[in-house]
């Protein structure tokens, strides 16, 4: 059986806001309320529930992206000047990509203080 992963709860201090953010980054649609959540539906298979009902802890989120979608994210931060993102732990947000593994990557620092990393290609 194959394991996959379907779906995370992020903790944010305000649900909606958090839901729109990572959805915007994207180009995602907010899904309807579903019980507690504001989901944001990722792919075919991972959906991030967000939920404003307890403490928030900031983590930590790896996305693997294909190129087009690596561009418009980069072209959206580039138009957004208040929102942190940079080449990783080394570099901080320095407002870089890196080229790790033979791709291009960039870490993104939401409201909360989670980090969403997307990169374009992985270790073989």
């Amino acid at each position: 059986m194959t394991i996959i992963l379907n779906h995370t709860v992020v903790r944010a201090s305000d649900k909606e806001l958090a839901a729109r953010f990572f959805a915007d980054l994207l180009g995602l649609a907010v899904g309807t309320p579903a019980g507690p959540f504001t989901p944001v539906q990722v792919s075919a298979d991972l959906t991030l529930d967000f939920d404003d009902r307890g403490p928030v802890a900031a983590g930590h989120f790896g996305f693997l992206v294909d190129d087009a979608t690596f561009d418009a994210l980069l072209k959206r931060l580039h138009d957004r000047p208040q929102i942190p993102f940079g080449s990783g732990p080394e570099g901080g947000w320095d407002r870089r990509i890196n080229r790790l593994c033979g791709g291009r990557g960039v870490y993104v620092g939401d409201p909360d203080g989670h980090s969403y990393e997307f990169f374009t290609a992985v270790p073989e």
